[in-house]
């Protein structure tokens, strides 16, 4: 099972169970999976985690639905962690230190300590979180995704009952992008935290970063290290698909976008907002694209591998869950106060 993008991730982490095992006096138990207990306190911290994302409820009832498939969440993790150590699954602190590196990439330091505090964390309760992340990730792994066999049987049926999807409407093309700027940014995001302040700096960077990619070094690697673009720069430089008519209000980037070839790199570009290098990853030609297009059995297999993947896991856990001790104390109460989210004492 793939990772999450860092920028979702630590709101997906807020979700697994472990964070605080010993409750402050008065704390609520809110539910119990094998005599391991989750504290009201863990749906809390990740209910304002995710209504400080835009996700308010409108009413007190939408509110303990909400919490209620929080728990839910949070109760299917811990079945998922305690199997896993049944079956010797373990995570190391190299694999940890190399995804809490990958969570503080996108930000500052003080950005990344406001998140934390944001979800009640701190770097002990991460390292957790993240430990058992790994843990279930190598748990799905090993019990689901090493199982999943994707036939060219079932790749030639979905092509056929989903054909016009593969009908492209016009060209597009996969950009990535180095941005450098001529003045000191706050919204920096790169792994090297370097910012070229004045346009003489500027021209300098841009220049040294086209001689590193000529002598053969990884476009994307150059772009998480020292692109000024906040938007591109951790995942890469990338900036996805973009269909051709997008360009025509740029004809300069137009003009040479369509003059690379799939994988070159563009020599400096001077605008406005700086200096540019463009590589294209990929082009999507427009017209009806045929089962015989690799990119389209790929794409295919990706979707029938997702589909299965999500599938199993749901059943996986419903098996486990079976075989589990859980006791729903919140659903418990709601159902006693009528629809309610009661204060449990």
């Amino acid at each position: 099972m793939a990772g999450s993008g860092a920028l979702v991730c630590l709101g997906a982490l807020v979700l697994l169970p472990g964070c605080a095992r010993k409750p402050a006096p008065g704390q609520e138990l809110w539910a119990e999976v094998d005599d391991q207990p989750i504290y009201r306190e863990e749906v809390e911290r990740a209910y304002h985690g995710r209504t400080a994302q835009g996700t308010e409820a409108a009413s007190p009832e939408e509110a303990a639905s909400f919490k209620l498939n929080i728990l839910y969440e949070l109760i299917n993790n811990q079945i998922l962690v305690t199997h896993a150590s049944h079956s010797r699954i373990t995570a190391s602190e190299a694999e940890i230190d190399t995804k809490v590196a990958e969570l503080k990439s996108p930000y500052s330091k003080d950005e990344f300590q406001k998140k934390l505090q944001e979800q009640g964390m701190d770097s002990e309760a991460l390292r957790r979180h993240v430990r058992e992340g790994i843990i279930i990730t190598k748990l799905i792994n090993k019990e689901i995704v090493s199982h999943i066999n994707v036939t060219d049987a079932d790749i030639s049926a979905y092509y056929e009952k989903n054909k016009a999807n593969f009908n492209v409407a016009e060209t597009t093309y996969h950009i990535a992008q180095i941005q450098v700027t001529p003045g000191a940014d706050a919204e920096l995001r790169n792994l090297k935290n370097d910012d070229a302040k004045t346009p003489a700096a500027a021209q300098r960077k841009i220049q040294a970063l086209y001689a590193r990619l000529a002598s053969g070094e990884d476009f994307a690697t150059v772009a998480q290290e020292y692109s000024e673009d906040a938007r591109t720069a951790a995942g890469g430089g990338d900036m996805g698909f973009i269909p051709a008519s997008a360009l025509n209000s740029a004809p300069p980037l137009k003009q040479m976008v369509t003059s690379l070839k799939v994988g070159q790199i563009s020599p400096i570009i001077t605008s406005g907002g700086g200096f540019h290098i463009i590589k294209l990853l990929g082009m999507e030609e427009a017209g009806q694209h045929t089962l015989s297009d690799l990119r389209v059995q790929s794409a295919i297999r990706q979707t029938l591998r997702n589909e299965k993947e999500q599938l199993l896991k749901a059943a996986f856990i419903e098996t486990l869950r079976n075989r589990s001790k859980v006791v729903n104390h919140l659903a418990e109460d709601i159902v006693k106060a009528g629809g309610v989210l009661p204060h449990r004492g």
